[in-house]
């Protein structure tokens, strides 16, 4: 019985327009107490009045309270014993059937829409009826008694089924709303989740344009403005066939930056990338001709990879070789591409002046920009320098 009655108080099954039910069940209460009074005079004594009228509203007051009460199972059994009691006399001063009906009727009602179709609501009941046959008993032979309790049988089913069928349906409504209030929470959670994803799409897509920016206008520039400065060096020294080449190849670099600076505006990403060490050795060629810095270029079997991830190797490989020309004052370079169970692996290591690589000095956008391609790519970077020894950067990506 304690299962079932604390099953129903979670479920707070009696907290269902509680005051329109306490209502109706007061004003049946008063009504039965005038008639009680009407039919029966030796009530309007003053002692009986005053027990009579002491019980009905000790009745009442419990009915009223029953929310408060009814919080854990045994306040709920002692409830209901209470208000058993307590209908039993009443009934037994009133000795009125119409009244015993009417009060143990509503108990049961009470009963069933606390405790629901279960066990407990069986005991409970067989208790009411027990106190029932009893006061029928005090107003009327065994016979006209148990022909009187067989009678209200279809009461009672009346009485259960109403008050169930009632009860589903405000366990529905409940539900709805519960689900109703739910569904508003997770629709602010969203708008709120909607807002968050937009700022971070417009951070990182800011960050894209900037490294997109970089790659193709920063590059391409770079590259020219050295092949201009190799040309200067070598007209100075009356080489004039090799500033002619420096030129023409300076002239091939400006005409593919300006197709990715237009493929970038574009589509931001439409440039691709399909030979990996095709693309590598084209970038190597460039930066030798621009430097005359010798370049080595070791690569393995570079397997078939995705055209982003060649792409940003590629992009990052640019970037390290611009930065060796422009500050490292190195002569020899190294590029190598290996592989690593499933990683691929770029190393980019010069013997150049070397810097702190623990301190990269604001505006040097390309070091960060090669970073966030490893980290989109779900790989790993890592750079390492020592003054007056050189530099080397290394990448580490999935297959």
């Amino acid at each position: 019985m304690p299962n079932h009655i604390d099953t129903s108080i979670k479920n707070k099954n009696v907290d269902r327009d509680p005051r329109l039910f306490m209502w109706f069940l007061t004003l049946v209460m008063v009504t039965m107490y005038a008639i009680a009074l009407i039919e029966k005079p030796e009530l309007r004594q003053s002692w009986q009045l005053i027990v009579f009228t002491a019980l009905m509203a000790i009745h009442v007051f419990l009915h009223w309270q029953i929310e408060k009460i009814i919080i854990n199972s045994k306040t709920t059994v002692i409830y209901i014993l209470v208000q058993g009691i307590l209908g039993f006399f009443i009934c037994w001063m009133a000795g009125n059937e119409g009244i015993i009906f009417a009060i143990f009727m509503a108990l049961l009602g009470e009963v069933v829409g606390i405790l629901g179709l279960s066990r407990a609501t069986l005991i409970a009941s067989l208790y009411y009826l027990i106190l029932v046959y009893i006061n029928l008993r005090h107003i009327m032979d065994e016979g006209s008694s148990s022909w009187m309790l067989i009678g209200i049988i279809p009461v009672i089913i009346f009485v259960i089924t109403y008050v169930t069928l009632y009860r589903r349906q405000t366990d529905a409504r409940e539900q709805a709303q519960a689900l109703a209030t739910e569904l508003e929470k997770v629709n602010q959670q969203l708008s709120q989740y909607a807002s968050q994803v937009e700022d971070l799409t417009i951070a990182n897509e800011r960050q894209r344009m900037a490294r997109e920016l970089h790659d193709t206008l920063s590059q391409g520039l770079t590259g020219i403005i050295l092949q201009l400065e190799a040309v200067e060096a070598h007209l100075s020294n009356d080489r004039v066939d090799k500033a002619r080449a420096i030129v023409s190849n300076a002239m091939l670099q400006a005409r593919a930056a300006l197709a990715d600076a237009r493929n970038a505006i574009d589509d931001l990403r439409n440039t691709s990338v399909e030979n990996l060490e095709s693309a590598l050795r084209l970038e190597i060629s460039r930066f030798t001709s621009a430097t005359d810095i010798p370049c080595e270029f070791l690569a393995e079997d570079i397997p078939t990879l995705s055209k982003s991830l060649n792409e940003a190797i590629v992009r990052n490989v640019a970037e390290a070789l611009t930065n060796i020309a422009r500050h490292a004052q190195a002569n020899k370079v190294k590029v190598e591409v290996s592989t690593d169970t499933d990683r691929l692996i770029i190393t980019i290591q010069d013997n150049g002046q070397g810097f702190d690589s623990e301190v990269i000095p604001s505006g040097h956008y390309g070091v960060l920009g090669m970073q966030e391609r490893v980290r989109l790519a779900g790989g790993e970077f890592e750079i390492k320098s020592q003054l007056g020894v050189g530099t080397k950067i290394r990448m580490k990506t999935p297959l």
